[in-house]
């Protein structure tokens, strides 16, 4: 199944995710568009919501943090992360996410 979030690059596994921080409790949510969308409880300031998105899916995903990196978007809600070396098929990921 190939979902538009989720992708193969030559180092390892690009994830596109729009974080809305100041939420009530930390969650996954894909939408009927087929967004992946991470809410947040941190504040987006001085970085915080950014290390709380790689602390969250680090956790969710059993993968070491500096496994996962930002590669665009740090300043925006809308991200691209990339998740190198984790052991993970694109259909096994997109599985786990889907199960978070």
């Amino acid at each position: 199944m190939t979902v538009p979030w989720l992708s193969q690059t030559k180092n390892g596994i690009r994830l596109a995710v729009q974080v809305s921080p100041n939420a009530k409790k930390s969650e996954v949510i894909i939408d009927d568009n087929e967004a992946l969308r991470v809410r947040l409880q941190a504040q987006p300031v001085d970085g915080k919501a950014n290390e709380a998105l790689v602390a969250f899916l680090s956790k969710k995903l059993k993968v070491p943090k500096r496994q996962i990196e930002i590669t665009h978007g740090t300043s925006s809600r809308k991200k691209l992360l990339e998740i190198v070396d984790s052991g993970y098929t694109l259909e096994a990921l997109e599985e786990k996410i889907r199960t978070i």
